[in-house]
């Protein structure tokens, strides 16, 4: 088993916000809009909040997917939600999504306020000790809300993280590549994830490998 190697929490610089920003991740984005709506349903008015928002694709595709779908991003880099705000703006749904800026790891980042639904994607490799963070957005959960976090998935060896970097990023930017190989280094495991999860309390079958590179968290609050 390859070793968890960090990399930096958040993106400060506006030449690494834009190369991240011309990634195509539509993909990813889409299925991952596609897979909170079949196990959230429609949306019903309230707020979800998108932690780690990054330059607000996902918040986007998922106002985009559902009209009635309100999103609060969350991001802990002044330049990413900078971005995120022109591309919503572009969209035409700044009267849908806001965005307020946050480190989640921090108890009082999201306010006393209690979500319609949670959600995050490719965020927690980011964080040393995600725990904190995976805490604050169990807690901000309303009755009936969805808990929906994914994110890369740590290989077993080299071989299998090269060849993923290949296949996947293959048309990208030397720079691009680079930063995914260093993301699936950070990455957790399938079975770190989901201890994880137990550490605030949650099942550990909530956490399932979703995709070849890719783990999910799915959990639902009851009523």
């Amino acid at each position: 088993m390859i070793p968890r190697i960090l990399e930096p929490e958040s993106m400060e610089g506006p030449d690494e916000v834009a190369q991240y920003d011309a990634m195509d991740h539509r993909a990813v984005n889409d299925r991952f809009t596609a897979d909170f709506l079949a196990a959230h349903g429609p949306c019903r008015g309230g707020e979800i909040v998108d932690v780690g928002t990054g330059t607000a694709r996902i918040p986007i595709a998922l106002a985009l997917a559902d009209p009635m779908a309100r999103i609060v991003g969350v991001d802990l880099a002044p330049a990413m939600l900078e971005r995120a705000a022109r591309n919503v703006e572009e969209a035409g749904l700044a009267d849908r999504i806001r965005f307020i800026p946050g480190d989640a790891k921090l108890p009082h980042s999201l306010g006393d306020a209690r979500f319609e639904a949670v959600i995050s994607n490719t965020i927690i490799h980011h964080i040393p000790d995600p725990a904190p963070a995976l805490a604050t957005m169990f807690e901000h959960l309303e009755p009936g809300g969805t808990l929906m976090i994914r994110d890369l998935a740590r290989p077993d060896d080299e071989e299998t993280l090269a060849a993923l970097v290949e296949q996947y990023a293959a048309g990208e930017s030397a720079e691009a590549r680079e930063l995914f190989r260093a993301s699936l280094h950070a990455a957790l495991t399938v079975e770190e994830a989901a201890m994880l999860a137990a550490t605030v309390g949650l099942p550990a079958g909530c956490v399932s490998r979703t995709s070849d590179r890719h783990w999910t968290l799915l959990w639902k609050q009851p009523d």
